[in-house]
């Protein structure tokens, strides 16, 4: 079949790449210049089945009822004239019960354990070049209290296969000796050393360009204006460009698929939640990070990209703003350089905001609304990376009619 995507982040790409596998054509249609230029361009890039802990938990809603009086919170809620916003937010609350908690994590562990050895397959395949580490995550706290809760909490991914190791300070700097300087500050952590990272625009980017050298194509500076619909099918996609048809079509848009899918009659329960990110240069510094670290008690990622640092942070109900100020970085920046004061040149480091695609419960979108050609994959979150090429897999497989590899129970709507 020739089947449209709409979208070129990573969960677009990832999926053309696995639709072509299947012998399909393929197009992407991107809005930007360039494919990966949003949220897969500056996320934290860490493959993380370790971090499959959906948000909506019993603890949220006091999170988010602090973050309207509170500064500096990690997440941030600020009242809008959005009525999407609440809607979105009472679907939200409805999840944060512990045993949807519970049921949510397992389900977000099952689709990132399993897209992990998609990409392993792909990686393998393709030979792509995109600052790959493979030596784990490190999640740390400040505390002995906070050290036992964060090991309490994980058994719940252990026993669902999940590989962890939980390290005192003396552990944690013999497996970073960047953190020697500030190791009196930490109490501990745990180690998941079948997490990755690496760059995920660099990956995209390169996933593309074999995309497109057997065949596809991609269609940047192109944005999507509507659908037109024929009876119970996608006839052609309209674009400022003129318009698109296929006989096949999937939604990968990010935090942009609800405002088109809505031209169609579908309903997505996906919302923008804003995250910044600072990629900083290390320059001649004689201490990076040689490992990803997250920081629970400041909710601080820092990812090591080659000659670069992804340092992330913040998850901010916004909408579709994106505009950010040096302020809004200064907590971020300055954790990092307190953990790791010889890692970079942080005086060079670049500002970037962007939108992760949020449903309530922390699940993304597969199979099809309504129409019978077109499919969802879309509201992956904050670990779009994670979940991307499982997802994509997923989605060929509904689209070809096979069975997915892995259960869908509770995945499929």
């Amino acid at each position: 079949m020739r089947v449209i995507v709409l979208g070129g982040g990573v969960v677009g790409v990832t999926t053309a790449y696995q639709l072509q596998k299947d012998g399909h054509e393929v197009v992407i249609l991107e809005r930007r210049a360039e494919v990966a230029a949003e949220t897969s361009w500056g996320n934290a890039g860490m493959i993380a089945p370790g971090h499959s802990f959906v948000w909506s938990s019993p603890k949220a809603p006091m999170i988010l009822l602090k973050s309207l009086v509170l500064k500096d919170q990690a997440l941030r809620f600020k009242l809008s004239a959005d009525p999407r916003l609440y809607s979105w937010s009472w679907l939200f609350l409805m999840e944060c019960t512990a045993e949807k908690a519970r049921r949510n994590t397992l389900l977000k562990h099952r689709l990132a354990a399993y897209s992990q050895s998609v990409l392993h397959e792909v990686v393998a395949d393709e030979a792509i070049e995109y600052d790959r580490n493979d030596r784990g995550i490190l999640y740390f706290y400040r505390s002995q209290q906070a050290l036992d809760k964060g090991v309490e909490h994980m058994k719940l991914l252990e026993s669902d296969g999940q590989l962890i190791k939980v390290l005192d300070r003396d552990a944690i700097v013999a497996l970073d000796p960047a953190l020697a300087s500030t190791k009196e500050k930490i109490a501990g952590g745990i180690h998941c050393p079948t997490d990755e990272t690496g760059d995920p625009a660099k990956f995209t980017r390169a996933l593309a360009a074999k995309v497109v050298a057997r065949g596809g194509e991609i269609r940047t500076g192109t944005t999507i204006t509507g659908i037109e619909t024929s009876g119970d099918d996608v006839a052609r996609v309209l674009t400022d460009k003129g318009s698109v048809k296929g006989d096949a079509y999937v939604l990968a848009l990010g935090s942009y698929s609800p405002l088109v899918a809505s031209t169609v009659g579908i309903s997505l329960p996906i919302y923008p939640i804003k995250g910044y990110s600072l990629t900083i240069p290390i320059g001649n510094r004689p201490a990076p990070p040689t490992i990803a670290a997250i920081d629970e008690h400041n909710l601080v990622a820092v990812s090591r990209f080659g000659d670069r640092l992804r340092v992330t942070a913040t998850a901010e109900f916004a909408g579709y703003d994106t505009s950010h100020k040096p302020a809004d970085f200064a907590f971020m920046k300055g954790v990092t350089e307190e953990l790791y004061p010889e890692g970079a040149d942080y005086d060079r480091a670049e500002m970037w905001a962007g939108l992760r695609p949020m449903t309530p419960n922390n699940l993304p979108e597969f199979g099809r609304r309504r129409l019978s050609n077109l499919y969802l994959n879309t509201g992956h979150g904050h670990i779009g990376w994670t979940m991307s090429h499982g997802s994509a897999r997923i989605t060929a497989d509904l689209i070809a009619g096979r069975k997915p590899a892995i259960s869908m129970d509770g995945l499929l709507n």
